[in-house]
């Protein structure tokens, strides 16, 4: 079962055999967002709190195209 926190490969798309950190969950459509991973471009309007422009940010890759490689707290317990 894929968590959050957990290091997965990605097994296709245009990330293929890249590695990150699962940083989000969406369990009821069966995604996840990784660290560094299908980043995506948003174009953002200005408004009077925040500055508009292009923003890079992560977006979710469904589940069945993600390997569970290694868990960060297992990792943490060895040292």
């Amino acid at each position: 079962m894929i968590k959050k926190g957990l290091k997965v490969k990605i097994l296709t798309g245009r990330d293929k055999s890249k590695e990150g950190e699962v940083i989000e969950i969406d369990r009821r459509n069966n995604r996840a967002k990784v660290k560094g991973i299908n980043i995506v471009k948003k174009h953002v309007k200005t408004t009077k709190e925040k500055k508009g422009g292009i923003i890079s940010k992560e977006n979710f890759i469904h589940l069945s195209n993600l390997k569970i490689i290694e868990s960060i707290k297992k990792e943490q317990a060895k040292k």
